[in-house]
């Protein structure tokens, strides 16, 4: 997902942002729920006793009436004794039947008074035993207020007047399109997606295009196969799209389908974006590991709003902005999902940064393999600035999307991105480039090893890798985690100079002894603190300079004084 409403002077441009027909839901519209609204966080007993075998979904989507009609066809293998199912669903989305493994059930079986489908099943399952659910449904999907930071639909528009539509679920949760468990650890094995449009309109979606059908009215019906896919990655993608493809030789010697479907009349624009493909995903196949998806593609679809990681069919709404780094931030940041939230999932929202936090810190580390030092430093410094610490990255309990994203309901919010990128450059500077990337890769791939086919999709979390750091630099690190994940203060670094000597100690709330690197006339050395404090005897007259490279996440008054005069400058310009 993308990190901040800096962008909302964009988003305001796009045909989104129109006034909808009269009588037509607009941005906010049909109401939701609390229990909607609610993504991940502590789940029904029913819902964490089933496996997600498989998901068959057929979406029709109706642009004039912005409506949807679906057909669902879920299958689960229950884990512990169950006598029901419950399935989220968005009740602006009412259910017309329900059938368990082909039998239609009375009305009376099930009910939805809230935005959770309970089912009672015919009769109860015992461990190992295998149900099937079929759930007929249509209604008037909840229209996004300000897509992606809002989830919901965009019904929008082409400059000539064709329907262009997407859907963003991060937030709120798959529930807002499909019935399904709304949870990280709630994705299904396999899922079969078929999605019927207008004719003239295309609908690329997750993993393989088995095919297209058109019906004799020229309407067309999309199917697409896909594996483990994220519970919000599934999404609608609908317009008159053009399409660019190339096959990319992968350094591990697999295949690769490249794909992008953009606006007309975008092609230039269009083939100047899709040449990024390439080197981008070189990058992350050097530096982290073999692309999770190969066998199904890296797609990439223009979208009326900013962006998001939807599994193989990621959300591109960037305009083609140029920017001094020479690549597009929004299209690497999103292809990094899918090693860091498609590949490797967090099962808890409480664990978002290891999203967050290593696809922002993948943006300068892909400017340093581009271009060096110098532009890494530059990308970071931009980082550093944006961090506010008002509240821990992690808190370890179980926690809604919401309750992480929002600053309101105590969430860190940006912080999963800025603070979370900075945390991981600080470690990588502290346990060194081999246990780094060797961690980071076990983290994604749950190996040392991964190849082409060898690894599937998994769930993780931060106490994982914080174990795997532990194994990969011989050092138990968890006074770094604390200081940084779950506390909201930086440590700070104090200064007393007296004469020749220089004393240097760590304020951070617990132990943390992070050494520091001090330049001493032209000379740096790197200062161990083992018990969190140093002195150093200085020679007469000496300039010193603390963390000249600026390797360590620390404290910083200049930097609170610039957000808070940002803040004061933003107050006063508010009409």
């Amino acid at each position: 997902m993308i990190s901040s409403p800096l962008w909302l002077a964009a988003l305001l441009l796009t045909p989104a942002s129109l006034p909808g027909p009269t009588g037509l839901p607009q941005k906010g519209e049909p109401p939701l729920t609390a229990q909607t609204q609610i993504s991940g966080g502590p789940r029904p007993s029913e819902q964490t006793a089933v496996t997600f075998d498989h998901a068959d979904l057929s979406i029709e989507v109706r642009p004039k009436q912005r409506r949807i009609e679906g057909s669902a066809i879920l299958s689960f293998t229950a884990r512990a004794p169950l006598a029901s199912l419950v399935i989220d669903l968005d009740r602006n989305l009412p259910v017309s039947a329900v059938a368990v493994d082909g039998e239609p059930l009375p009305k009376r079986a099930w009910s939805n008074p809230d935005g959770q489908l309970r089912i009672a099943l015919p009769r109860p399952l015992a461990a190992g035993e295998k149900v099937s659910a079929r759930i007929d449904y249509a209604g008037t999907p909840h229209v996004a207020a300000n897509a992606p930071w809002d989830d919901g639909m965009v019904w929008s528009t082409t400059p000539d007047g064709r329907p262009w539509i997407a859907s963003t679920t991060e937030g709120y949760g798959c529930d807002l399109l499909w019935p399904c468990l709304d949870f990280p650890a709630g994705e299904p094995r396999s899922v079969d997606l078929h999605i019927i449009v207008p004719a003239g309109l295309k609908a690329p979606a997750n993993g393989r295009l088995i095919g297209v059908e058109t019906f004799p009215d020229g309407r067309t019906r999309w199917n697409w196969q896909a594996r483990q896919p994220n519970t919000y990655a599934i999404a609608l993608a609908i317009g008159p799209f053009e399409e660019v493809t190339a096959i990319y030789q992968s350094r591990y010697g697999n295949k690769i389908p490249l794909h992008y479907w953009h606006l007309p009349g975008k092609a230039e624009q269009a083939r100047a974006l899709f040449a990024e493909f390439a080197p981008t995903l070189d990058f992350f196949e050097e530096v982290i590991g073999p692309y999770p998806f190969a066998d199904e593609k890296l797609g990439v679809v223009e979208t009326p709003h900013m962006g998001m990681e939807h599994q193989t069919i990621n959300a591109y709404g960037n305009n083609y902005a140029k920017a001094p780094e020479g690549f597009d931030w929004l299209f690497q940041h999103e292809l990094s999902h899918e090693w860091f939230a498609n590949q490797m999932t967090a099962a808890n929202w409480d664990d978002y940064w290891l999203h967050e936090g290593f696809a922002q810190y993948m943006q300068p580390l892909y400017g340093q393999w581009r271009e060096g030092d110098g532009r890494y430093l530059v990308m970071l410094e931009t980082q550093r600035n944006r961090i506010t610490n008002t509240a821990p990255v992690v808190r370890d309990k179980l926690l809604t999307e919401e309750d992480v994203y929002e600053p309101s309901r105590g969430g860190a919010g940006t912080d999963i991105y800025f603070k979370g990128a900075w945390t991981l450059h600080t470690l990588r500077w502290l346990i060194g480039d081999g246990a780094f990337f060797a961690a980071t890769r076990r983290l994604v791939y749950g190996r040392r090893d991964p190849q082409p086919g060898n690894f599937a999709p998994r769930y993780t979390s931060t106490r994982e890798f914080e174990a795997i750091v532990k194994e990969e630099s011989g050092r138990d690190l968890g006074w770094f985690f604390d200081a940084y994940l779950r506390r909201a203060a930086l440590p700070e670094l104090v200064e007393t100079r007296s004469g020749d000597r220089l004393r240097l100690e760590w304020k951070s709330g617990g132990p943390f002894p992070m050494p520091i690197e001090v330049k001493v006339g032209g000379r740096i050395e790197r200062v161990n603190m083992d018990a969190g404090a140093a002195e150093l005897t200085l020679p007469p007259g000496a300039h010193v300079v603390i963390d000249p490279m600026a390797r360590v996440l620390r404290r910083s008054i200049a930097v609170e004084r610039f957000q808070a005069w940002q803040a004061t400058q933003a107050r006063l310009a508010r009409p």
